[in-house]
């Protein structure tokens, strides 16, 4: 219901958009390594009052609900991450006129995604801030900065390429749009504009990082269960060696404490979601991050 009333506020404002949709997990976390981990953060929780549920909850984010709609109410852009679905529901989203994209971190899951009949690949280099669209989620992301990666993926498909991943300013634009994307994508340098919906303490690690590690980013399981890159802080040098793999039960079970550290501006507990190039990111209106990186 909120992802279709977010399509109706989009459609009414007359702009060419997309939605993201994550691909379910396939398989489940090991229910051992799982509790272990839940009583390896209760100490974390007891800082806010909190008692982390040590039975997993799973789910599929609605995936077959969210298709339907999308079938019933198609948009111009569907993209997928995380993984590739069925045959039948890329056929379906295209029927409609969606075009839809899947998100690549390697060679081999670009010729999978064409293999499926996706109309383009999202392509996603080591440095991309938040969750990796690995779709292997016990798997380590290829160590390849993005415009590697896209022109390893150039040779090895015709398909049009959308580059993400650590970008930072103008030259790298340049340097992806040279490798052979079409287009280059941007997350990180968007999350301090006026428009974004960033918490305070998010916004301050951007820009100097938790007190006790300056701004470095790393990849890491302990947050959600799933490889994603965040400023470094407390919480990932205390987990990160332990958090077993399994989203989105880990996201369920670090919710909670998440959404406590938010609220308490507590940077050392929190996920702080950011690319390699997140010192760049700066702030005032999102219209000029584009026009800065566009060279309008």
């Amino acid at each position: 219901d909120e992802v279709a009333g977010q399509v109706e506020a989009m459609s009414a404002l007359g702009a060419p958009f997309g939605v993201n949709l994550f691909v379910p997990p396939r398989g489940a976390v090991d229910a051992e390594a799982f509790r272990a981990y839940a009583a390896e953060l209760q100490p974390e929780a007891d800082v806010y009052g909190l008692v982390l549920d040590a039975l997993p909850v799973s789910g599929d984010d609605e995936w077959r609900a969210k298709v339907d709609l999308l079938v019933r109410r198609p948009v111009p852009v569907v993209s997928l991450t995380f993984g590739l679905p069925d045959r039948d529901d890329v056929e379906a989203l295209r029927r409609t006129g969606s075009v839809v994209l899947a998100t690549v971190t390697s060679t081999d899951e670009a010729r999978a995604a064409e293999r499926l009949g996706v109309d383009g690949l999202v392509v996603q280099g080591i440095g991309a801030g938040g969750h990796s669209a690995v779709h292997d989620p016990r798997a380590t992301p290829d160590d390849l900065q993005t415009g590697e990666l896209v022109r390893r993926v150039r040779r090895v498909t015709a398909l049009p390429l959308v580059a993400a991943g650590g970008v930072d300013g103008p030259a790298a634009v340049r340097e992806l749009l040279a490798a052979g994307a079409e287009s280059v994508a941007v997350g990180t340098l968007l999350l301090r504009t006026e428009e974004a919906g960033t918490s305070p303490v998010h916004r301050a690690a951007l820009a100097a990082g938790p007190a006790s590690h300056g701004n470095s980013t790393v990849l890491t399981r302990a947050f959600t269960g799933r490889p994603a890159r965040t400023v470094r802080n407390g919480f990932v040098d205390r987990h990160d060696a332990t958090a077993p793999t399994g989203y989105p039960e880990v996201h369920y079970l670090t919710r909670p404490l998440r959404q406590a550290a938010a609220r308490a501006g507590d940077a050392e507990r929190l996920h702080l979601w950011a690319g390699t190039g997140h010192r760049s990111a700066p702030d005032g209106p999102a219209a000029d991050v584009i026009a800065w990186l566009s060279g309008a």
